[in-house]
């Protein structure tokens, strides 16, 4: 059974630096889509109490890839924990990838499904066998589900996705709304501060963002500059996030300093965008709305 709910969204007020902008004269809305087993709606039926329907609510989520798939449905699952601390939680992705590393580490529980895609060129050999890996994929699928029995699919993009069970939207993680100091941040990424001598105000933090798997080009970009960089400016410090996929090659290529952090992958980004002064990353959907939500200077890279 599925529905589809129309929102409203109001935006928020402007930072200073987008004054200069129009904003859109009509209001904006987004559409969520959501299915229902059957079972549940027949249980609602029979349930006049709200409160009693959330009781074991069991949420299925499918979200993949990239860590702008991933991290809005870990946000969304936090806050269901948060709701109803009863809700069990299960999530949907592809073995050996980065949300099947990920979502054990944010705490819930993770079960792999092959995924299914096309060989190119089209009449490869290994496309023959596309009928066979689809039918063992959506049977793994259809068997997770059945011994789960799901009362809502969400998914937020990805390979898993499914787009019947999809919500609509790019929201922003739930951690950009803990408040976190500057200074408390910066010593987070860099302990030795703390013994620094003089103001720390004259510190300026460069947060560097390839997206969760990297870009080849702001990753070579930054490391034909970030020596220089750092020898011209010696209140200058680099948090740079190579990305999963190009930490090994930027790990050997990058000599070490005390004020460069090098990562695959930053899991405290309510850290990263505290501590920083500027944002150089891909344009991706998920870091333009955490910039906009934190108003942070950005570079971005389309």
């Amino acid at each position: 059974m599925a529905s589809t709910t129309q929102f409203l969204i109001s935006l928020p007020p402007k930072p200073p630096y987008l004054l200069s902008y129009s904003s859109p004269s009509k209001p904006r809305f987004i559409n969520i889509t959501c299915c229902l087993s059957i079972q549940q709606a027949r249980n609602d039926q029979t349930t006049s109490s709200g409160s009693n329907a959330l009781n074991g609510l069991r949420v299925a989520f499918a979200a993949g890839g990239t860590g702008g798939h991933i991290y809005p449905a870990v946000a969304i699952a936090d806050e269901l924990k948060l709701v109803n601390p009863t809700s069990e939680i299960l999530f949907l992705g592809r073995p050996n990838s980065m949300e099947s590393t990920a979502i054990p580490s944010a705490h819930f529980e993770f079960k792999s499904i092959p995924a299914v895609k096309l060989v190119r060129p089209f009449f490869s050999l290994r496309n023959l066998l596309l009928p066979y890996f689809l039918i063992k994929s959506i049977t793994k699928c259809f068997t997770l589900l059945s011994k789960f029995e799901p009362h809502l699919v969400v998914g937020t993009g990805g390979f898993p996705r499914k787009e019947k069970c999809v919500v609509c939207g790019n929201p922003v993680r739930l951690s950009l709304k803990n408040s976190v100091s500057k200074a408390v941040s910066r010593l987070h990424f860099f302990p030795w501060l703390e013994k620094m001598e003089g103001s720390s105000e004259e510190i300026k933090v460069i947060l560097v963002l390839g997206g969760s798997l990297g870009a080849n080009a702001v990753n070579i970009a930054l490391l034909n500059v970030y020596s220089q960089l750092l020898l011209e400016h010696e209140n200058w410090f680099i948090i740079w996030q190579t990305g999963v996929e190009s930490f090994n090659e930027m790990e050997s290529l990058v000599r070490s300093h005390p004020r460069l952090l090098l990562a695959p992958f930053l899991h405290s980004m309510n850290m990263a965008y505290a501590a920083a002064d500027l944002v150089v990353s891909r344009a991706g959907a998920m870091t333009c709305s955490e910039i906009l939500a934190t108003g942070k200077p950005s570079i971005l890279v389309d």
